[in-house]
């Protein structure tokens, strides 16, 4: 009853919070010590003046998502490096700093490789030849960094600008109070850069673009996890036709998005299916159109794969109502309650044992020390003569009685 508890208990602890987009081998390896490359500090670099051009128009592929938008190829150019800044040229990835930021830059730089490595093994194609990250030290400064005519999502911490290769991060939340991972941005605006790179910059759905980047960064969350739940246990999930092109405007309807692109993407990574994933990636890189790649790397139209997800995640989120209820968690108390009370139980009566063991020890020692003391003792009597009068001589010594000792059971006359 006690172990079963004990296993339960640690069961749904366990399940509770685990990640539930990661999957196996999802996150990038670890690595320590910092990239070799060289650090200088930049001065302002003034590019060739660039004829006056209305600014262009934003544009409606599908695969532009807030924090990647896309314009089009030959519009974008990189702005010239803030004035002030560092940088550090780390071969194929440049970052650029402010010189008090330098701490905050160091685990970025370190971990830019792997993160670089694990992109290529999803993808498949080699991505990231050439990228320029500019760190600012807030979201307005950020906004300073955007290339020219370029749209700017004002409540994004990170941005890609994957035709050009360049990403913005700020150090500072955009929302006052709010914690935010810069390590994850980092590798969300980097997987938005190498995705664009492994399909030649071929346009994909929406809730692809952006569930693929969450998925590659590592991000977790208990909020698109619940809201996922609920709308699979409710019956209220979207299908992926309607948010192909966009994301729902309401907020509500968003969430369900969000949640939907992250795990769809993670259903068609699976460990199982790699090779799929990367069979898919080619498909697209050549150029053929989203459903039909599918249908090519997979095997089954994409409304096929759809259901088939579905059901995986109705198989997933069946449990979590009766996980999340009340009555699950006052069993578990009562269960706990049940399971430290019958070890106490236990264990005092484990301790009376012990007393009744040690106390039959120390009486038998008792009664070992007692006969020792008995066996060595020994009895010396003297006979009281009469009392001799005064002026008499005392009796011979043959008529006085000679003292006597005993000695285990017999007497002996001393001589």
């Amino acid at each position: 009853m006690g172990r079963a508890a004990v296993r339960l208990i640690i069961f749904v602890l366990l399940f509770l919070t685990a990640p539930v987009w990661a999957t196996p081998g999802d996150s990038a390896p670890a690595q320590s010590g910092v990239r070799e490359g060289t650090t200088e500090v930049d001065r302002p670099r003034v590019l060739p003046s660039q004829p006056s051009e209305p600014a262009p128009a934003v544009s409606a592929l599908p695969s532009s998502v807030a924090d990647a938008p896309r314009i089009g190829a030959g519009v974008l150019h990189l702005p010239p490096l803030p004035a002030g800044f560092n940088s550090f040229d780390g071969h194929w990835l440049r970052f650029v700093y402010h010189p008090s930021s330098r701490e905050r830059v160091q685990p970025l730089i370190a971990q830019a490789d792997a993160v670089r490595h694990e992109l290529t093994e999803r993808l498949g194609f080699p991505v990231l030849s050439e990228v320029r990250v500019e760190i600012a030290r807030t979201p307005g400064e950020m906004a300073t960094f955007a290339p020219s005519g370029a749209p700017y999502p004002d409540y994004a911490a990170g941005v890609a600008y994957a035709e050009i290769g360049l990403v913005l991060l700020s150090l500072t939340p955009v929302h006052t109070g709010t914690e935010q991972d810069l390590g994850e941005v980092f590798r969300h605006e980097l997987a938005h850069v190498a995705l664009h790179d492994a399909l030649n910059g071929q346009p994909v759905p929406r809730w692809f673009n952006e569930g693929f980047a969450v998925l590659a960064s590592g991000e977790t969350s208990f909020v698109r996890m619940k809201t996922l739940m609920m709308a699979t246990v409710g019956g209220s999930l979207i299908p992926l036709r309607d948010i192909e092109r966009s994301f729902p405007s309401d907020e509500t309807k968003a969430l369900v998005a969000y949640a939907e692109a992250v795990d769809v993407v993670r259903f068609l990574v699976r460990r199982e299916d790699v090779h799929r994933f990367r069979a898919l990636i080619a498909e697209l890189r050549s150029g053929k159109a989203f459903d039909q790649a599918v249908l090519d790397a997979y095997g089954v139209e994409l409304s096929t794969l759809e259901l088939e997800w579905r059901d995986d995640a109705s198989r997933r989120y069946s449990i979590w109502p009766l996980l999340l209820s009340g009555t699950f968690f006052w069993v578990i108390a009562l269960g706990v309650f049940v399971w430290a009370w019958r070890r106490k139980k236990r264990r005092d009566k484990l301790t009376l044992q012990r007393w009744t063991r040690e106390e039959a020890v120390e009486d038998m020692q008792r009664a070992r020390l007692a006969l020792r003391s008995e066996a060595a003792r020994v009895h010396i009597v003297l006979a009281t003569g009469a009392e001799i009068p005064m002026g008499q001589l005392p009796p011979p010594m043959s008529e006085i009685e000679v003292p006597r000792v005993e000695h285990d059971g017999q007497w002996h006359t001393l001589h």
